[in-house]
């Protein structure tokens, strides 16, 4: 864990803008690759800008502070709510 703390730590917002993430992580996750084609983007597209919207107004955070609560709140609903692999 300490190897990718420190990537992350070292890792610029420039080089960042450089990744395309959806097709990186899609190498592990396949889905990534395929939904944008079954989903209905737009849609889903649309709450979020609502949510992220809602975000700055209400708390003053920057573009980059609400995405980064949005996510965060995201990842914990997901990793809190899933069901438990038994032993």
């Amino acid at each position: 864990m300490e190897k990718i703390e420190e990537i992350i730590r070292n890792t610029t917002e420039e080089s960042q803008e450089k990744v395309d993430w959806t097709k990186a992580w899609s190498a592990k996750y396949p889905v990534l690759d395929v939904y944008q084609k079954e989903v209905n983007v737009p849609k889903y597209a649309s709450e979020i800008r609502r949510m992220f919207t809602e975000l700055q107004a209400d708390y003053g955070y920057s573009e980059q502070d609400a995405m980064l609560v949005l996510k965060d709140i995201l990842a914990h609903e997901y990793m809190d709510n899933r069901p438990k692999k038994r032993k």
